[in-house]
Formats: structure tokens, C-alpha cells, sequence
């Protein structure tokens, strides 16, 4: 049950207009607060504290309140009945939509040729978060990694192969694109050191950036070397993706398509485009112009054919678009990205719409923030690189296995890398996505605190609990006299629909995982003074407290669910 939505909706009803509904930072005023006096007080003409004492009598008709009184200026405190929340709290979980959408969700965006770096953390943690929780909800998902493939990186990777292995059969005059080419896959870790060789090379070296240039062209208009040489190093790359992928605990993509799979649509964009008036010519370029007479700030075309006539990302963004809309026709497209491509997914929203493949409500873009190292900079390896996403997983995996090392234990590789996964993926969903966030392995290794190894540990808990009583089927409550321990508790896994629903709303995955830590905290609260299996607690109150133990297990395991850790078996 939502506990929220039905106690709201029921006081609502009751008083015949809108309040809002709040829960008070001490709980002994109650499980619930309203202002609803304060709200009518001044069309009415009376004293928010006199209307609420008026009010009270009527919130009493209503049969899950046990309680109501009045607070300070005029809010009313509302206590539930125990019977209400053990029976609503033993229900199952439903929060089932009425109105399922089909969603394109787009969080991948790797890069082939390119080892995954800690830019691609927050896209794939948040982005896998926000999936499930979609799925959860009931909506149709399918989630794309659109991938860097098509573009100027091939063409330096490309180069910089010609550049060492001239003689390769790729380069040559009498190619025969028939062959077998196997023979030259390459290991991902030689192949991930040929873009950085060669980007830094293009700097310096202006005929090199120029030969990559006319690579890249020519890839995209079909040449056969170029193209049987990027099929020998795609499922390389796309092996080490992968690979990273299920470290982390991903969802598979539901279609891993790039660049180069949106590019075979170029010819019926263009048509597109062109039938409506929007190409225009600029220095040699083709261009779309997106800026409206109300922009105030600086709007850029939209490029489709650079000079060389090469197709550039932009273009194939729009080439995507209309893939995505001959397949899925989606009810939302949803795009995660770094903030720092905001004003490219604004220039192509207008093209959507300019085009009528889609309308602006129909496409979101969320920009995330980046991730800080201890001085506040972005975070990056002692060489000055970005931080390769699995050197990222060995570094929280290292200081995982010191700190339980430090503590007398000894765990099985299986729990240490949960724990490490654990670590790693909560610290980044807990902070709000839109914003930046310090990194530190050893404050997110930690056990203690808002970390992911504590919800681990409280999940592991209340499993070790159910698992010592014994597989007991009795599910009665006592129904009454509750301890504020068990209400707190009971209350707060009636809270779960309610924060799933709003995290997929508010695009908030944070609500998810501080919600998990909330439920632990109670959890561990009512664990300390809520005795179940001590030879003093009588059959009848451990029954009782065990089905709470239960029903929270079961809600903290849903929400680790959704945020794509794994429960150990000990810790």
C-alpha cells in the first residue's frame, strides 16, 4: 500500500479540499501531520488553531485514526490505528501503474575502441537504477547503449592501425573484403591504447589529424577496408563492455546500437529534411537552424554534413530519433548524459520537433553531475587520465577486503565482491544525480553510516534472524499495544511505494537508496530493542516481531533489488 496516497486522499475526502500531508521529525506527535487548518483558516475568516480544533472531530470518523490533536499554530498530529498498519503492512506490494508507457531509456553511450572510465559511472549506475524502478512500476522499457561508433574517434583508431601496420590487407589496393580477417583481433588491452596513442598524436602532428578525418569519411561512405577492420575490433570492444557491464551488476542492454546502426537511415532523414525546408548550406556544411526570434541565448545550428561530408554525433542523434521512432514508437524518450550536453539535446529536441518525429514533452534529458576526487577537481588517476571504471572496481574492491581483513574476518571472494559492488553503486546513487559529488574509497568502504555495505549488512541481518527461527508460515500479528519500535519500522516499509513512485517521477534515484538507509536505521533500531529469538520472548511476541522482521526483510531486499546489489550470505 501506499500509506501516503491513501491516508492523504482518505483526510482530503473527508474535508472535502487539498492539504498537504507530512510526517513530523518526532514521530511520538504521530505517524502524520497536516496543515490543513492553517490552509483554510483564512477563507473561512477564523484562528488556524480554533478551525483545527473544529476538524478534529471529523478526522475521527475516519476508521484507521486512532488519534488527532492539535500543534502549535494549528497543525494536526494524526496517529494511525496499530490493526491498520499491521494489515496494511502485510500486504504485498502493488504499485502496479494503470497507464504503462513504453520508454527508450539511453544511458549507455561507451565508445567503441574505448576502455569504459569513471564518466561512464554515474550513466550506467543511474541509468540501470532507473530502469528497474520503471519496470518495477509496470512500464515498458528498452534500454539503448548508444555507443560512440561511427564517428572521428573510428577514424583515428583506424589511423593510427594504418599508421603501425601499413602492410595489413585492410589498406591495400586489392582488398578482398571476402577474406577472413580474424587473424588480426587484437586483446581489448592493446586495443584500448590505440585511441589515447593516437589522439595525443593528432595534436601534435597535423597531417596525422587530417589523414583521420578522410578515414572517418570514407568509413561512412562504405570503404571496404576500413569497414572489415572495425568488424575485427567491434566484438573486442564490445566483449570488455560487456564484461564491465556484468561487474557491475547491469541489466543487459535491450540494444546495444550506435552511431554507425542510426547512420543506414541517413538517406529517409535527409528526404525528411529536405521535404520540410530544413537543410541548409553553411561554409560547405549542411546545416539545420534551430534558434527561435524568442532565444535570448546563443542557439547554434544543428550540423548534418560537415565540410568533408562526413556525418557528424548531431546527425546521427537525428538519424537515431527516427529509428527509434519506425521500431518502438515510444511514449518518452529518456536521455542520460553528463550536464555538459544540455545544449546539444536542446538542439536536438527542436529538430524532433521541427521534423514531427516528436513532440518536446515526449523527450527528457538528465544531465548528471560529475565526480569529485577529495580536492573537489574531477576525479582522475595519478597520471592525470581519466580513471578507468574497472580500475575504479579494483580500487573499492581492494579497500573492501583491507577493512575486513583489519576486522579479524574472513569472507569468500563472492561476498567481497558484493560488498564492493555494494560500496561503489550506492555511494553514487545516494547523492542527488544532477549534482557533483566527492569520491573517497576509503569513507565509501566504510560499515557503518550512509554506505552501502551497512544495507548489506542489515539485510544480512534480518536473513540471519528468519533463517536461525526456522521456516514458520504464521503470519498473525499482535495488532495492538505496538512498541514505537515496531510502529517505526511497520510504518516505514509502508512507505516503499510511495518513494519508488516518486523517484521514477522526480527522476530521483537518490530517494531510493536514502530510503533503503531510513528502513535500515529503523531496522536496526527495532533489532536492538525488539528482542525476537532470546529465551525471555514469549511464542506470541516473537510470531509477532518475526513477521515484522519479515516484512521489512522483504522490503529492504526490493529496494537493494532496484538498485542492483546482491545480499550476501554473511558478512
Amino acid at each position: 500500500m501506499n500509506l501516503y496516497k491513501y491516508v492523504s486522499e482518505s483526510i482530503n475526502d473527508k474535508l472535502g479540499f487539498s492539504a498537504n500531508l507530512e510526517v513530523p521529525r518526532n514521530r511520538e506527535h504521530g505517524d502524520f501531520s497536516t496543515n490543513a487548518a492553517m490552509v483554510m483558516a483564512k477563507s473561512v475568516g477564523k484562528n488556524p488553531r480554533a478551525l483545527a480544533e473544529e476538524i478534529l472531530p471529523k478526522l475521527r470518523e475516519l476508521d484507521f485514526i486512532s488519534d488527532v490533536s492539535v500543534a502549535g499554530p494549528g497543525f494536526i498530529n494524526i496517529k494511525l490505528r496499530d490493526d491498520f498498519i499491521c494489515h496494511s503492512a502485510n500486504e504485498p506490494h502493488n504499485i502496479k501503474t494503470d497507464s504503462p508507457l513504453v520508454i527508450d531509456m539511453d544511458y549507455g553511450s561507451y565508445n567503441v575502441a574505448k576502455s569504459l572510465h569513471i564518466g561512464h559511472l554515474r550513466t550506467s549506475i543511474v541509468g540501470d537504477t532507473l530502469n528497474r524502478i520503471a519496470k518495477y512500476i509496470g512500464h515498458k522499457t528498452i534500454s539503448y547503449n548508444h555507443m560512440g561508433d561511427w564517428g572521428r574517434s573510428m577514424g583515428l583508431v583506424i589511423a593510427w592501425i594504418k599508421r603501425n601496420h601499413p602492410d595489413w590487407p585492410f589498406f591495400q589496393p586489392d582488398f578482398n573484403p571476402d577474406a577472413d580477417y580474424s587473424k588480426y583481433a587484437m586483446s581489448a588491452d592493446e586495443l584500448d591504447t590505440y585511441y589515447p596513442a593516437a589522439a595525443a598524436l593528432a595534436k601534435s602532428d597535423e597531417q596525422f589529424m587530417d589523414d583521420a578525418r578522410i578515414i572517418t569519411a570514407e568509413l561512412q561512405r562504405g570503404h571496404p577496408g576500413y569497414n572489415a577492420l572495425y568488424n575485427v575490433f567491434l566484438p573486442v570492444s564490445m566483449e570488455s563492455m560487456m564484461k564491465t557491464v556484468e561487474r557491475l551488476n547491469i541489466m543487459p542492454f535491450d540494444r546495444n546500437l550506435g552511431e554507425r546502426n542510426a547512420a543506414k537511415y541517413i538517406e529517409p532523414v535527409e528526404k525528411l529534411l529536405r521535404e520540410k525546408n530544413l537543410l541548409v548550406e553553411s561554409d560547405g556544411a549542411q546545416v539545420i537552424v534551430v534558434k527561435k526570434d524568442t532565444d535570448t541565448a546563443p542557439m547554434p545550428p544543428v550540423m548534418f554534413y560537415n565540410s568533408r561530408g562526413a556525418v557528424p554525433y548531431d546527425a546521427t542523434d537525428i538519424m537515431a530519433l527516427y529509428y527509434r521512432k519506425i521500431t518502438d514508437n515510444p511514449d518518452k524518450i529518456i536521455y542520460l548524459t553528463d550536464i555538459r550536453q544540455k545544449l546539444h539535446f536542446e538542439q536536438l529536441f527542436r529538430v524532433a520537433e521541427l521534423t514531427g518525429l516528436f513532440p518536446p514533452e515526449n523527450m527528457e534529458h538528465i544531465g548528471y553531475g560529475t565526480i569529485n576526487g577529495p580536492d573537489g577537481r574531477p576525479f582522475k588517476t595519478r597520471d592525470g587520465n581519466a580513471a578507468g571504471l574497472n580500475d575504479i572496481i579494483e580500487m573499492i574492491n581492494t579497500a573492501v577486503q583491507k577493512r575486513v581483513a583489519d576486522s579479524g574476518k574472513d569472507l569468500p571472494v563472492e561476498t567481497i565482491d558484493a560488498i564492493a559492488l555494494a560500496a561503489l553503486k550506492f555511494n553514487d546513487l545516494m547523492h542527488d544525480l544532477r549534482s557533483d559529488y566527492i569520491f573517497d574509497p576509503d569513507s565509501v568502504t566504510s560499515f557503518e553510516g550512509r554506505t552501502g555495505p551497512y544495507i548489506l549488512y542489515t539485510a544480512v541481518r534480518l536473513n540471519s534472524i528468519l533463517k536461525r527461527a526456522g521456516d514458520t508460515t504464521n503470519t498473525e500479528f499482535r495488532s495492538e499495544n505496538l512498541t514505537d519500535e515496531e510502529r517505526n519500522l511497520l510504518v516505514a516499509t509502508l512507505d516503499f511505494e510511495r518513494t519508488v513512485q516518486s523517484a521514477f517521477d522526480n527522476r530521483a534515484t537518490d530517494l531510493v537508496a536514502n530510503y533503503a538507509y531510513d528502513l535500515c536505521q529503523s531496522v536496526n533500531t527495532f533489532y536492538h530493542n525488539c528482542p525476537i529469538l532470546r529465551d525471555d520472548v514469549d511464542d506470541a511476541t516473537r510470531t509477532h516481531r518475526l513477521q515484522i522482521a519479515r516484512i521489512a526483510r522483504d522490503t529492504l531486499a526490493a529496494t537493494i533489488d532496484l538498485m542492483g546489489l546482491k545480499i550476501p550470505d554473511e558478512m
